[in-house]
This record gives structure tokens, C-alpha cells and sequence, in this order.
């Protein structure tokens, strides 16, 4: 089970790193080219990446508390 989410992290990693990557080259063109929108979309994929590596933070641990309850 441990190597299960020692995967799933690698993957969730590599997805992240692609979005900070994506955002920060939509940031470069929108100061190249004085695009607002550009911008925009860098903030918001940033902003996706940052919001799925919380999601799958909270989710480990609320997993990992179940896993610790008793069944009854």
C-alpha cells in the first residue's frame, strides 16, 4: 500500500512540475508580448498546481486517519 502512494506521489509530482513549467513560460510570453491574459492563465495554472498538491496533502492524511481507525 505504502508503494502505491509513493507512486501515485511521483506521478502527481511530475504532473505538477509540468504545470509550474507551463506557467511559468505563459508568464515569460505575457511580458514579451504585454499580454494580460497570459498573465492570467500563468496565475491560474500556478495557482491549479498549488491547489492539487493541497488536495493530495489533506487527502493522504484523511486516508491515513481512516486507516487507522478500528473497524467495528
Amino acid at each position: 500500500m505504502n508503494n502505491d502512494r509513493t507512486e501515485l506521489m511521483i506521478v502527481i509530482l511530475f504532473i505538477v512540475v509540468g504545470l509550474v513549467a507551463w506557467s511559468l513560460h505563459l508568464m515569460q510570453e505575457a511580458v514579451e508580448h504585454q499580454e494580460f491574459s497570459l498573465m492570467l492563465a500563468g496565475t491560474l495554472v500556478a495557482a491549479a498546481a498549488a491547489a492539487m498538491m493541497t488536495v493530495y496533502f489533506l487527502m493522504s492524511h484523511y486516508v491515513g486517519y481512516l486507516n487507522q481507525m478500528p473497524c467495528t
